[in-house]
């Protein structure tokens, strides 16, 4: 993914620069802790609803990245709902939107 020693707060101003020139507006709905929040970000693809990337650590404790709603879009208020409920268990937990309507972006990996 990214370089653990990254603060997360660079990473995600990265991220936002890399949609930019994407053409891909990315806004943060909520900003968690700066140097060590995990990240959840909500995929909107026009017509066909959101896909959730979020962040975990495999068995070696490497961050990657997985689809907690899995690989089928899901109504954006079903995402929605899932973020409210993963702040309300981590405080540190950022959470980020990109509006993409032809269905272009991934997160780094």
């Amino acid at each position: 993914m990214f370089d653990e020693g990254l603060k997360t707060s660079l990473w995600v101003a990265a991220e936002i620069r890399r949609c930019d020139g994407l053409f891909l507006p990315m806004t943060v709905e909520q900003r968690g802790d700066g140097d060590r929040g995990l990240v959840l970000i909500k995929q909107y693809v026009a017509g066909q609803g959101c896909i959730l990337y979020g962040q975990r650590r495999n068995p070696e404790g490497k961050l990657g990245w997985h689809k907690p709603l899995g690989e089928d879009f899901v109504p954006e208020f079903e995402a929605t709902d899932y973020m409210m409920r993963q702040r309300k268990y981590d405080e540190d937990l950022w959470l980020l939107e990109v509006d993409d309507p032809k269905g272009l972006y991934q997160p780094l990996s």
